[in-house]
């Protein structure tokens, strides 16, 4: 007669148990700091007033599943989807929106001013102002090429740009490039 040997399984040691339990919240802690810092970096976004970086940030935190940040997020999510209706809604002309980007860039604000003219070129890239503004833009933060392009399209749409350009400050940062008295003196004109 043969005896069967019953093999009982091992359970795991309490010395497995409480390193699993430790990895386990190290790995909660790791995620609930890259959680934070991702709500601590929308909630300044919130307050500088630039919803549309913040809105993604905090439905990251939503999607952490983290509930003491994903909760605040929320309502802050709805915050950013009512201002960003609102700015959408504020602007009846393009022209009152560039009068809003000249604002932005008279406060230095060259960032957001950027993003509303970028917006505006691909809405409405038949207007020469937004060619025209996007090339004061530029120039005023240094990019010089750019702003020689976007100058370039400004007085294609409408050539009157070229004498405004003359007589604009705002251009002095690019008075002594070739370049940029090229466009405004083409061949031809030095007299007109």
């Amino acid at each position: 007669m043969t005896k069967k040997l019953e093999v009982k399984p091992k359970s795991p040691s309490p010395k497995l148990k409480v390193e699993t339990h430790r990895d386990s919240n190290n790995e909660h802690q790791v995620l609930f700091a890259q959680t934070l810092q991702s709500y601590e970096q929308a909630l300044r976004l919130l307050q500088a007033q630039k919803y549309e970086k913040a809105r993604p940030l905090l439905e990251k935190v939503i999607e952490s599943g983290i509930s003491e940040l994903a909760d605040r997020a929320k309502v802050h999510v709805s915050i950013c989807k009512q201002q960003l209706d609102q700015i959408q809604n504020t602007f009846s002309t393009p022209e009152e929106h560039y009068d809003f980007v000249v604002s932005l860039m008279n406060l230095g604000d060259f960032v957001t001013a950027r993003e509303h003219l970028e917006t505006l070129s691909s809405q409405r890239p038949n207007l020469d102002f937004i060619w025209y503004g996007r090339a004061v833009l530029e120039c005023l933060t240094g990019r010089t090429t750019e702003s020689l392009q976007h100058l370039a399209e400004a007085i294609r749409i409408n050539p009157g740009n070229r004498f405004q350009a003359r007589n604009d400050s705002d251009f002095r940062n690019m008075a002594d490039d070739p370049r940029f008295t090229e466009l405004l003196y083409p061949e031809g004109t030095i007299g007109a």
